[in-house]
């Protein structure tokens, strides 16, 4: 019997600039839906197992829309809540060069998601059927409502025998407070967690921790071990992720478990669509903890994960098992026939 992925989050609508225009440029927009939630629900359906998604969408067309298209990415909606009027919006114009890509919210604390209580949802049956459950910092920066949710849910999920995978994924702009204002709440969810994804970043930023390394990757391998040791977490992981000078990508992925670090290998790319490569990376690492494959061959799936994902448009990772080992054996063809 497949394990059961379940993901709490939000899902937005997603109203794309065609091309690399500006807003201020284009008389069009494309749409779609998306989320953390819905990306890594979706991703692991592709790669074959039950993707749940926990949210709540508004009872009128614009849900409707939405529903229809996770149903069309193949995650299941028995934990989906009706009610409320809206739905959060985000506009992304694409990058270009050393132009970074821009998202602009609105509408967010208004949604249906984010007005819902925990009564919404039915936590025990959730916590019953999810063998992994997902969470982000993305959702945990939105409400006291949605926070309590969150925690709620993740306790009822370990006490159930369920693993907790948090990902800091950490937005400066939706936290008013900034690193003060969030660190407790990551706290109290790096507690609950059995798999997170983070880099030194997090570590420095967030939790306030110190070390006198200066190059990135020394103050990752001097923060990530005390930081699974404080919180008592299984596996870590993360990526370096850099821009170069003839607008490939750069990816590095990580993983810190049973005491050790293990990387894969430093890959570039083309950049067709960069959003959503985070989840795809998460969903690997997933999968290698799933499936039991070795730390090494874990974080070199994840990292085919991710690229992969820049080469397909939207926010949803969309590639099988197959071929992320395809593309993490490095064989590409010109059409596959």
């Amino acid at each position: 019997m497949p394990k059961r992925i379940v993901a709490f989050g939000e899902v937005m609508m997603r109203l794309q600039v065609p091309g690399y225009e500006l807003l201020t440029q284009a008389n069009t927009l494309q749409y779609s839906f998306s989320g953390t939630g819905v990306n890594v629900a979706s991703a692991m359906t592709k790669i074959g197992y039950d993707g749940f998604l926990v949210t709540k969408l508004p009872d009128n067309p614009l849900g409707d829309a939405a529903i229809a298209f996770l149903q069309k990415l193949g995650i299941n909606r028995e934990f989906i809540s009706r009610g409320g009027k809206y739905l959060g919006l985000y506009f992304l114009e694409n990058g270009f060069g050393q132009r970074a890509s821009r998202v602009t919210y609105t509408n967010r604390l208004e949604s249906s998601f984010n007005t819902a209580h925990v009564s919404d949802y039915d936590l025990d049956l959730i916590a019953k059927k999810a063998d992994i459950i997902h969470f982000c910092g993305i959702t945990l920066s939105m409400t006291d409502d949605v926070r309590e949710s969150m925690k709620v849910l993740a306790k009822k999920v370990k006490e159930k025998g369920g693993l907790v995978c948090f990902d800091c994924n950490y937005r400066p702009s939706l936290w008013v407070g900034g690193y003060s204002q969030a660190k407790v709440h990551f706290e109290d969810m790096l507690a609950l967690a059995d798999i997170v994804m983070m880099n030194e970043k997090d570590a420095l930023y967030i939790l306030g921790m110190e070390t006198a390394e200066t190059s990135r990757g020394e103050q990752l391998k001097d923060l990530i071990p005390k930081v699974a040791k404080r919180f008592n977490i299984q596996t870590v992981a993360g990526t370096h992720r850099a821009i170069n000078s003839d607008n490939t990508h750069s990816l590095q992925g990580y993983i810190f478990k049973d005491g050790e670090f293990r990387f894969s290998e430093n890959i570039s790319f083309s950049v067709y669509d960069r959003i959503g490569a985070g989840d795809a990376y998460t969903s690997g690492i997933l999968h290698g903890e799933l499936a039991g494959f070795s730390p090494e061959k874990t974080v070199g799936f994840a990292a085919a994960a991710g690229m992969l994902a820049c080469t397909i448009v939207g926010d949803t990772p969309m590639s099988t098992e197959a071929e992320i080992l395809t593309a993490m054996a490095g064989t590409i063809e010109d059409i596959k026939r």
